[in-house]
């Protein structure tokens, strides 16, 4: 949590700029780093985290999105890949937030 507010201070700070070409590939990014943190706090509840795993996850997860848009952009359709990766990381992130929902509130 000290982490994220930093974060968010350093970028109202600084105000970064993202490059042109990579600005198709940041909300790709940002989604699959929210499916590796949402994994990462349901691993947590479940006695099971690793931090390896989860920067591995973390990593590999925008990593690997972000090279399956980038096919997509190649092959001229990267609106579909984009929306198909997506769909699939909203999918984990949702089913996440419901085990992580069912472990907080018990219900």
């Amino acid at each position: 949590m000290i982490g994220l507010a930093v974060g968010i201070v350093l970028g109202l700070v600084f105000d970064p700029t993202v490059p042109v070409g990579l600005q198709p590939y940041l909300p790709i990014a940002v989604v699959a780093a929210l499916d590796a943190v949402f994994g990462g706090v349901r691993a947590r509840l479940d006695g099971i985290f690793d931090a390896k795993v989860f920067v591995v996850s973390f990593v590999s997860n925008v990593v690997v999105a972000g090279l399956i848009v980038f096919l997509g952009d190649q092959l001229g359709v990267g609106a579909q890949l984009s929306t198909a990766v997506v769909v699939v990381l909203g999918i984990r992130i949702f089913g996440n937030a419901a085990a992580i929902r069912r472990h907080v509130f018990r219900a």
